[in-house]
């Protein structure tokens, strides 16, 4: 009897072990994808930080630094997604929350794959704003929108979900994360359309819109991971 209760808690510690890997994938790519978008900022010959966006980084011959920093981070949140629905389960946000958190990984992937027009000034020469934007231009928009609305919704899930298992805290840092990235990303917007009171800062309030975000899903990553290694002491 004692060896086939001892079994099964065997096999469930080999599984909890098996998607720990899973789960650190969600702290590492936010902050992989941080890091880099700050040094290219920095370091980029000609490109304001302050004024232009993420995406106009991965223009350009060096360009593919930030397009493979868009693939690698959209595939370790996927990754993170599926590790997430495991240990959730039939739950209380479950299948949304995870679901939602894969589609802002593939929001980056594709914003990866299809390549921003040259918008906003930068390069040197490009137009403030499109007459026209091309087919990759519209993809690339679209699947940036998959992160910047996909990541908010996801917060309001996880607010949820805490605030019905008593955590009050991380239910109320969830929509706070949501409404901070939402404002952020509306001020980047109003900067973007080149209003004069927002237009010298819209990359910085881009940033602000993704950090807040990305920074979101890692420390939820971190949670859950310590959740595993408590379920592992049982």
């Amino acid at each position: 009897m004692a060896g086939s209760v001892k079994e099964p808690l065997n096999g469930m510690r080999e599984q909890t072990a098996a998607v720990r890997p899973l789960l650190a994938c969600g702290a590492i790519g936010p902050l992989l994808f941080i890091v880099v978008f700050l040094i290219e900022g920095v370091t980029r010959a000609d490109y304001n930080p302050l004024r232009y966006p993420v995406s106009s980084l991965a223009i350009g011959a060096s360009g593919w630094t930030q397009a493979a920093n868009f693939l690698i981070t959209g595939a370790l949140l996927l990754t993170f997604a599926f590790g997430l629905r495991h240990v959730l389960g039939g739950s209380r946000g479950g299948t949304w929350g995870p679901l939602l958190i894969g589609l802002t990984g593939a929001g980056l992937f594709g914003a990866g794959i299809f390549t921003t027009d040259p918008v906003f000034g930068y390069p040197r020469g490009a137009p403030l704003i499109l007459a026209q934007y091309s087919t990759h231009g519209h993809l690339h928009d679209f699947f940036s929108l998959l992160f910047f609305a996909g990541l908010p919704i996801a917060c309001f899930v996880f607010c949820r979900r805490f605030a019905t298992a008593g955590e009050p805290g991380w239910a109320i840092y969830s929509i706070l994360t949501a409404l901070g990235m939402l404002a952020a990303f509306i001020l980047a917007s109003m900067g973007f359309t080149q209003n004069p009171g927002f237009v010298n800062f819209a990359g910085l309030f881009q940033r602000l819109s993704i950090s807040i975000g990305l920074i979101w899903i890692a420390l939820l990553a971190l949670r859950f991971m310590r959740m595993t290694f408590h379920k592992d002491m049982l």
